[in-house]
């Protein structure tokens, strides 16, 4: 198949889509990618690249078209709106240039915004091609929630563009089965709609590591590990409310990877709260790095704050810790927090609960290893059931090979 992705994020930015345009490639098809001039999530292009740098490249033998993007800055509402309609009018200029390529298929990557698939649409049109569209992020609720709104004024602004988006492409795949009653509630027809949850990237597995990573953290003590944004999102405030609650539990350290935009207020809450001893931030580290991290922590942690939309999603990063078999510990409400249970890898409690989360910890850092393990493998076994790598590249091949029938 010749395979046109569509998306606002590529490589050297780091999103799944770099993983699956590699696997199809290495499936013997013919992929090229259309996406934006790489920025996130700094908000500055990445160095060598700007709006006439490095607009066509190969990347493992994947033809790259970059269209001309406004970065998204600090991330303000109104930058990231000019970041957002950039992509639309760059994309649909840039893809004239692919308008002379034969394409079997246009697969859509919308991790967000949903209006990436507006370049797409208008390829479609001209070159008489179906779209298939991967939905990671739903619209509008994830608006509404990201900027807090209370207001229904922005779902009716946007809930026209969103079924105008669903209702020209041709499969629409979402990654919890949570976003299925507000698709259709958009009037597309049950059948259009299908369940085609993330993966791991192929790096992420059971691994032994070392030499030890975490510094001067004692190698003793139960590490619980946090690795990815540090936003609003994560509800930073309930997870350091659960670190004062056992700050006395010098056994419990918190380590947390990665960056975001509260690194600096919960860098404040540290020293205001004298976490120092027990609650550390180490950075960000390059993403083939992580199962070496994850190998030296006694369990891993993601949490959510109490919206809708967070209760009807599974974080990608759900997937990365199953693989890696270790215990996991939630703070989520719906779709992830019974994901934990029915894997039985370890415990879960509802958003905004930070003395749950608490006593979900101090529990699993009264097990001895062998309990431990067994909620590790118990991650693993669901893992390969329900999300293993190959599996999923083989379902969305052939997805795309009975929509080219057509």
């Amino acid at each position: 198949m010749n395979i046109l992705i569509v998306t606002q994020y590529f490589y050297p930015e780091n999103f799944r889509i770099n993983d699956f345009a590699i696997e199809f490639k290495n499936r013997g098809h013919n992929v090229t990618v259309l996406t934006g001039t790489p920025n996130y999530p700094g908000g500055k292009y990445y160095n060598g690249y700007g709006v006439f740098k490095k607009t066509r490249e190969i990347y493992k033998d994947i033809k790259v078209i970059r269209s001309p993007i406004v970065p998204r800055g600090s991330g303000s509402a109104i930058r990231l709106a000019l970041n957002y309609f950039s992509f639309i009018l760059g994309g649909i200029l840039t893809s004239f240039s692919l308008l002379n390529n034969k394409f079997d298929i246009i697969f859509v990557f919308e991790p967000s915004p949903i209006t990436v698939c507006i370049p797409a649409i208008f390829i479609k049109k001209i070159k008489r091609i179906p779209i298939c569209f991967w939905v990671l992020d739903l619209w509008p609720e994830s608006v509404v929630s990201a900027g807090n709104l209370k207001t229904g004024i922005i779902p009716k602004l946007l809930n026209p563009m969103v079924k105008f988006i669903y209702k020209h492409s041709d499969k629409i795949l979402v990654s919890s089965k949570g976003f299925v009653i507000s698709i259709l509630e958009k009037g597309v027809e049950k059948n259009k709609v299908s369940f085609f949850p993330q993966w791991a990237e192929i790096i992420f597995k059971p691994i032994r590591y070392d030499p030890y990573l975490l510094g001067t953290i004692p190698k003793d003590s139960f590490k619980v590990m946090f690795a990815g944004n540090i936003g609003e999102a994560q509800d930073f405030p309930s997870i350091l409310d659960a670190a004062r609650l056992l700050k006395s539990n010098i056994k419990i350290q918190w380590v947390i990877l990665g960056g975001g935009r509260k690194k600096g207020w919960v860098e404040s809450k540290i020293k205001e709260y004298n976490l120092e001893n027990n609650f550390h931030l180490l950075g960000s580290f390059p993403l083939d790095m992580m199962p070496a991290f994850y190998s030296q922590a006694d369990c891993l942690l993601f949490s959510l704050k109490k919206e809708h939309i967070f209760s009807i999603t599974i974080p990608a990063k759900v997937q990365t810790y199953l693989a890696c078999a270790k215990p996991v510990v939630a703070m989520i409400d719906g779709e992830a927090a019974k994901m934990i249970d029915d894997a039985k890898a370890g415990l879960s409690g509802p958003s905004e609960r930070p003395e749950l989360l608490a006593k979900n910890i101090e529990t699993l850092s009264l097990l001895d290893s062998i309990q431990l393990d067994k909620l590790g493998q118990n991650a693993l076994t669901y893992y390969n059931k329900e999300f293993e790598r190959s599996m999923l590249m083989d379902r969305m091949e052939n997805i795309f090979y009975s929509m080219v029938r057509k």
